[in-house]
This record gives C-alpha cells, sequence and structure tokens, in this order.
C-alpha cells in the first residue's frame, strides 16, 4: 500500500470494486432480470466503496492488514445471493474475481515503486490499464467461452473440487500480500510474479479440462442419441415388414371371404350370409391394431418399445393423451420417451423379478406436458447429483433425456418409490 489522500483511496477502492464486480457479472446467469441485477450491483458496489473508503480514513493501520482479505467475503456473499448458478461455481468465480484483482494490485503498487519511486497516480493508471485489459479479454473472448461451457462446468464440477479450486487460487493471490513480500525488491517481485503466473495458468488449464470433459460427455450422449434413434428405425422396419406380411395374408383370405360370400347370394342365403358378416366383422375388429395415441411421432416409439417389452414377458400399460400436432422435435421425442422406456426395460430385467410391469402416463394440460414412467425395479440404485448411475457406467441415457427436456425449459425428477424407479417428466411448450 503506498498511502495517500482520502480520494486516492476512493479511486483505487473503485477500481477494484469494478473489476470484482464487472468480472462476476459477465461470467454470471442471474437470478434476476438483467436490469434489476445491474441496478443492485451498481447500489452494492457504491456503499461498498464509501465504507471501504471511510475504512482508511479513520482506520488506516487495520485497513492495510484486512482491507483486501475482507473484499472477497463481502463480494462473495453479494455475488451469491444474486447467481443463480451452484454455490460452488459461484465460489469459484469469486475467487477468480479476487485473483485478477490481487494481479492489479501487485502490478500497480510494484511498478511504480519500481520505476516511479511510489508515484500514487502511476499506481492508479497500472490498476486502470490492468482493469481494462482484464476485462476487455473477459468480455471479448473469455466470456463466450465460459458460458458456453458453464453447463459442462456444473455437471462435471462437484463440491470437493470446487472447494479445492476455490482453496489453490486464493492461496495463491494471497501471496501477492504476505508479509514477507512487502518489502520491494527484486527478488520479492519475481517471486511473486511467479507464483501469481502459475496460479492463473493452473485455474486456466483446469477450467479447459472440465469443459473439454463435459464436452466429451455431451459428444457421447450425442452418439448414443445416435444409436437409439438407428435402433427404432429398425424397429420401424420390422413393424413396417409385418404389417406387409399381415397385409398380403389379409388379401389371401379376402379372396377366399369373396367366394363365399358370392355363393350365399347365388344361393339367395341372406340370413346366412347376414350372420356370416356378422362374425367376420367381429373378427376383423379384433384383430385390429389400436393406436396408442393420436401424436404419430410418438405413438410409433412407444409401440416399437411396448413391443420388445412384450417380447421380453414385461406387462405394459399406457395411458397416453396427446393432441396430434404438438410443438415438439421428433428427435426430442426420441431422446425422452426411447431413452425412457430403455431404462425401464433394463430396469425391469435387472430386477430380477417374477412380474415386471411398465406403466407409462403421458397428458397434455394446456402448453404442459406431463410424463411419468414407474417401472420395476430392484430398489438398488445409485444416485449421483440427484441423477441415476447406470450399473455399466453409460449413464443410461439420462443425460440425453436431460438435454432435451431442456429445450422446453422443463424438469426431470429420478426417484425410488415402493419398489418402483419414477421417471417424471414435464415439458413447458412454446405458445
Amino acid at each position: 500500500m503506498l498511502g495517500g489522500s482520502f480520494w486516492i483511496a476512493f479511486l483505487r477502492n473503485f477500481i477494484s470494486i469494478v473489476l470484482m464486480l464487472s468480472f462476476s457479472l459477465m461470467l454470471d446467469r442471474p437470478k434476476f432480470a438483467m436490469k434489476k441485477t445491474i441496478v443492485c450491483y451498481v447500489i452494492f458496489g457504491v456503499a461498498l466503496n464509501i465504507a471501504y473508503s471511510c475504512w482508511y480514513l479513520f482506520a488506516y493501520g487495520s485497513f492495510v492488514r484486512f482491507a483486501a482479505f475482507s473484499a472477497l467475503p463481502a463480494v462473495g456473499i453479494f455475488c451469491c445471493l444474486m447467481s443463480s448458478e451452484a454455490l460452488y461455481l459461484s465460489l469459484y468465480k469469486m475467487a477468480l474475481a479476487f485473483y485478477l484483482f490481487s494481479v492489479c494490485v501487485f502490478c500497480g503498487v510494484d511498478v511504480a515503486r519500481w520505476w516511479f519511486d511510489g508515484n500514487l497516480w502511476v499506481d492508479l493508471l497500472v490498476r486502470i490499464i490492468c482493469c481494462v485489459v482484464i476485462l476487455s479479454f473477459t468480455w471479448f473472448k473469455f466470456r463466450k467461452q465460459f458460458l458456453s461451457g458453464v453447463d459442462f462446468l456444473i455437471q462435471e464440477m462437484d463440491l470437493f473440487s470446487g472447494v479445492a479450486l476455490f482453496v489453490s487460487v486464493v492461496l495463491g493471490a494471497i501471496m501477492a500480500y504476505w508479509p514477507n513480500l512487502q518489502g520491494f525488491s527484486i527478488f520479492n517481485m519475481v517471486r511473486a510474479f511467479l507464483i501469481l503466473f502459475m496460479a492463473g495458468t493452473l485455474q486456466y488449464a483446469i477450467l479447459h479440462l472440465y469443459i473439454h470433459l463435459g464436452q466429451e460427455h455431451y459428444y457421447q450422449a450425442e452418439k448414443e442419441l445416435l444409436e437409439v434413434n438407428e435402433q427404432l428405425l429398425h424397429q420401424q422396419m420390422d413393424l413396417m415388414r409385418e404389417s406387409e406380411m399381415e397385409a398380403a395374408r389379409i388379401r389371401h383370405d379376402v379372396r377366399h371371404h369373396m367366394m363365399l360370400i358370392k355363393e350365399y347370394v347365388d344361393k339367395e342365403e341372406f340370413d346366412e350370409l347376414s350372420v356370416y358378416l356378422q362374425h367376420y366383422g367381429a373378427d376383423v375388429e379384433r384383430q385390429k391394431v389400436k393406436d396408442i395415441c393420436r401424436n404419430q411421432a410418438v405413438n410409433s416409439i412407444l409401440s416399437a418399445y411396448a413391443k420388445k417389452a412384450r417380447s421380453r414377458d414385461i406387462q405394459v400399460d399406457m395411458d397416453v393423451k396427446l393432441a396430434e400436432n404438438l410443438p415438439v422435435r421428433d428427435i426430442d421425442w426420441i431422446a425422452i420417451l426411447a431413452n425412457m422406456f430403455e431404462n425401464a426395460i433394463h430396469g425391469c430385467v435387472s430386477s430380477g423379478l417374477p412380474k415386471q410391469v411398465i406403466d407409462i402416463y403421458i397428458a397434455q394440460k394446456r402448453n404442459k406436458v406431463i410424463i411419468q414412467c414407474r417401472n420395476t425395479s430392484s430398489g438398488k440404485v445409485v444416485f449421483r447429483k440427484g441423477l441415476p448411475q447406470s450399473d455399466k457406467g453409460g449413464g443410461m441415457g439420462v443425460f440425453s433425456i436431460i438435454k432435451a427436456v431442456s429445450n422446453y425449459e422443463g424438469a426431470t425428477d429420478f426417484g425410488v418409490e415402493n419398489g418402483q424407479f419414477v421417471t417424471r417428466i414435464l415439458l413447458n411448450l412454446p405458445a
């Protein structure tokens, strides 16, 4: 700390607060509307700047020792309350903001002491330049990359890894304020620079690693979805071949029926003909294949997988009430229903119970589609972050379901109730 008047301290605090709050806001998905969020950030920033400047004026000694460290919890708590992200992700972003704040302080103070004999205005100028460079890089380069990969970070990071990253980057930043480094020397300056550089490089590499892992899982889910789609197409082709064979059989039988009807007409045996036609109509009605619902895509998917389940002696009960045309892509129906049904069949077979049941309920209520699937389960399902994990490590297609549901701002819920595995899905249809 190079000292200075109240207004010098006011400008220093202003630069630091702008850096930390702006960096956090750029990388955040706020809980509230953006206009309201910006107003809250401005009010908090002004209040914090006034408080820290008064602290500098009335208690300079304690300000020098504790001001930098107290900024992390003060700004961190506020940003966590304003963010819709998971707590550990918000903590990690605040640690990065504190690290960048430390870099600005280190550069400003040491450049001013090394070349300009501790000039206060040089310190302020260097801090402003560092702040502009960091925020420009964040806005034009890092922000898009981070926000496009934040879902991968949430998927891959857990509380332990988030805390570990938080502690490591904070420790790196704290070295800039370590008492032994306060005395100016080339050795201390180089040592602090190397510590900050290594901490920043390590965090950037780890961030890319998490995003890369998330992308790998995303592409794996896409591959599984394509495989499910191909499997469904093969099943549809089998159904079409069976339909063609059934049509050929019906054409063959119709010739015999026509000959018999002609025989009744020629002999004027109209009573016998009427009885025969009634029996024939009843037989046709019995053999008629009833559609599950009017929606063609849903009907095809459920028909194919219901046949697959029944071939394994699994009882399938379905209550489906959907309109014919819904603003849901066929590929999303496949991702949701095919994976859900495939998981249900897998759960029934894995249970080993003599009676295996799959019960599916789908209904549309205004602009919402409610999907519930209950299937026989052994009850030994492992959950991680509320999501079931496959015993084969394949993810059970759950990620594909969640991804498709997210396209409609929906929600998913997985659980085990009374010996049954329950999948609940809600889709919000666009107007």
